[in-house]
């Protein structure tokens, strides 16, 4: 049997070279702050490889995506054992754009920080009067840079992401940004009204994006999980305040109200932090997870 090793890792991924082919392993780690906690967070990696390939079906008519298979069966004899089954994605090779395509439905987190000191998101200006956790008038479409592990990503204008991709892709890099700024929109739309649906408002999330061996834009890495987005429950939605959510926000309340955590969450956040993922996958798809 064919040993595999990683070719990258990343805060909470291992992606191995299958040839003409990349799998892409969600382990059960987690980030926050750019920095990878020490707990594990238990069938993790398999709820956000399920979830994100949902996604990927659903928006498929929108824009094509790199997933091929979540089944080890259709990889290589060495994924097939416990430890990537459910959370093991064979996918195409794509070249990755380097922007983070950030959409935001609603105000909050850093956003909200930064409308309360001048009016703006990530220089856009928008209307007075909004309260933390409001719905935008528009969702608004807020690039940034990607980081390394370890350091922060950068907030760019869109006109800034035009002047990065131009620099690499001469006389393509408008079309690209225009792109892959308009996909951005229309999943967020698309998913954001059926997730409404199901009792979950999705505040705000980022995608990813690279290109194929034709120069296509296709959707890559994750999509629309708990660690790329904010999902907040419908029910007591109430602007004005924050919002209790599905997502790794809670870990991210208590390590602000723990500094000296030593990135390290008691057993019982890490209990929560599980039960609020799994909720959101089974309000989302309408199926019981299984591990």
């Amino acid at each position: 049997m064919q040993e595999y090793k990683p070719v990258k890792e990343g805060k909470v991924r291992e992606v191995y070279d299958n040839g003409d082919s990349l799998i892409i392993v969600a382990t059960d780690r987690i980030s926050a702050f750019d920095h990878i906690l020490k707990n594990k967070i238990t069938k993790k990696g398999a709820i956000l490889t399920q979830m994100s390939k949902f996604w990927f079906d659903f928006t498929k008519d929108i824009v094509p995506n790199h997933m091929i298979s979540v089944d080890v069966k259709d990889m290589p004899e060495f994924f097939r054992n416990e430890r990537f089954d459910g959370n093991s994605m064979m996918c195409r090779k794509l070249e990755m754009l380097p922007i983070e395509c950030i959409v935001r439905g609603y105000i909050t987190g850093s956003g909200w920080a930064s409308y309360q000191e001048n009016g703006t998101v990530c220089g856009i200006k928008l209307p007075e009067g909004l309260v933390e956790s409001d719905k935008l008038p528009e969702p608004i479409y807020t690039p940034s840079t990607k980081a390394e592990i370890g350091l922060h990503d950068e907030n760019i204008s869109y006109e800034e992401s035009v002047k990065v991709l131009e620099k690499i892709y001469p006389g393509k890099g408008a079309d690209y940004a225009a792109q892959i700024r308009d996909k951005t929109i229309a999943l967020y739309r698309k998913c954001a009204d059926y997730a409404l649906g199901k009792g979950i408002i999705i505040a705000d999330t980022k995608f990813e994006f690279g290109l194929d061996e034709d120069g296509n834009v296709v959707l890559g890495d994750e999509m629309l999980t708990p660690d790329s987005s904010r999902f907040w429950p419908l029910e007591g939605y109430e602007a004005g305040k924050s919002q209790p959510s599905f997502d790794k926000q809670f870990v991210r309340d208590w390590l602000k109200a723990n500094p000296d955590n030593d990135l390290l969450l008691p057993d019982e956040v890490v209990e929560k932090t599980v039960d609020k993922y799994k909720e959101a996958f089974e309000l989302l798809t309408g199926k019981a997870f299984e591990a």
